[in-house]
């Protein structure tokens, strides 16, 4: 059985699985379409694999955003593979493909690096960081919701104390999903509005904090330094943590997201990625990119505007939905 049967077949083993790869492949049509096309005129157009066929294919996956880096490293994985399988035929081509993209994501790491690192029985401390605009009060509001539907208790820190609007933007959230947010006047010090939402927590015997901030990146350097001191009360009041980094990046900027991902990345030990928009570009390659050349992990991706619609990033299913066309029709 080849790597795209297994693919199929996977996500047709339970209703839950079903509706995963469906919402995968709603949410990245458009990556899919200009990418799923080009392939398979890629393929039409060659029988045979040849150096030209992979330079083809090389461009193919740049205008995806895959990255030059990755792609220049997938290639020489697929050059590798076909010659060992000894392929000769185009069309079998595309097995390769999706092998190498899930492997390319996971690396030496196993699958559960998309999960969360949620301290059973303890607080624990989400801090999310990116620049305004990303959608990074939405994906607060969405990853509150997701934990209330868990059973689990959810506070709010509105750390993003300087962006007209934000702390109300986030007490919005807080009432649809029913948390509560800790916050102090616009222009308040956001190491004191995190310390404030650590002590709520303790004292209400909260499971998560999630504590929002600022994101303006044309002041980079009091950016990063204002989230350093953040970080620092964090983990003066919690020994170990934050639990988690996330940073929030949009996937219609493409590379841009990526230079994003790196400055953050130099000054926070960033330990995961929510990537939202994924269902409005056609460079949803960009999630290999962040995976490959920063080696952190998409742990969430935004497939639509609904509260749902925040999904955990599944990188069989990312890859189902690049080739969903292509299954359907054998």
């Amino acid at each position: 059985m080849g790597f795209l049967d297994k693919l199929r077949n996977k996500f047709k083993q339970t209703e839950e699985k079903e509706e995963i790869s469906e919402k995968y492949k709603e949410g990245m049509s458009k990556t899919r379409s200009s990418f799923s096309s080009k392939i398979n005129d890629l393929i039409a157009r060659y029988r045979k694999v040849d150096e030209e066929f992979f330079e083809e294919l090389e461009e193919v996956l740049i205008t995806a955003d895959v990255g030059v880096n990755t792609v220049m490293d997938l290639i020489d994985e697929l050059e590798m593979e076909v010659k060992r399988r000894n392929i000769k035929d185009t069309a079998e081509v595309k097995e390769v493909i999706s092998e190498k993209l899930v492997e390319i994501y996971y690396g030496d790491d196993e699958e559960e690096i998309t999960d969360l690192n949620i301290q059973e029985g303890e607080l624990t401390v989400i801090l999310v960081v990116g620049v305004n605009g990303v959608g990074k009060t939405t994906s607060i509001g969405k990853l509150a919701h997701q934990f209330k539907e868990q059973g689990k208790k959810v506070l709010l820190a509105a750390g993003d104390t300087f962006r007209a609007g934000a702390i109300e933007q986030l007490e919005v959230w807080g009432e649809r999903s029913g948390v509560d947010v800790i916050k102090q006047q616009e222009g308040s010090d956001p190491a004191a509005v995190i310390f404030d939402g650590i002590q709520a927590a303790k004292s209400r015997n909260a499971d998560i904090l999630i504590c929002d901030t600022a994101g303006r990146l044309q002041n980079k350097v009091n950016l990063m330094n204002e989230l350093a001191k953040v970080k620092r009360v964090i983990e003066r009041e919690v020994p170990g943590a934050p639990h988690e980094v996330l940073l929030v990046l949009d996937a219609t900027t493409g590379q841009n997201a990526l230079s994003q991902a790196k400055t953050f990345s130099e000054s926070t030990d960033v330990t995961g990625i929510i990537l939202t928009k994924l269902d409005g570009t056609a460079k949803g390659g960009i999630v290999l990119a962040i995976r490959h050349e920063l080696n952190i992990p998409v742990k969430f991706v935004g497939l639509g505007e609904g509260i749902e619609d925040l999904r955990k990033f599944d990188p069989h299913a990312f890859v189902y939905g690049l080739f969903a066309d292509m299954l359907e029709e054998e």
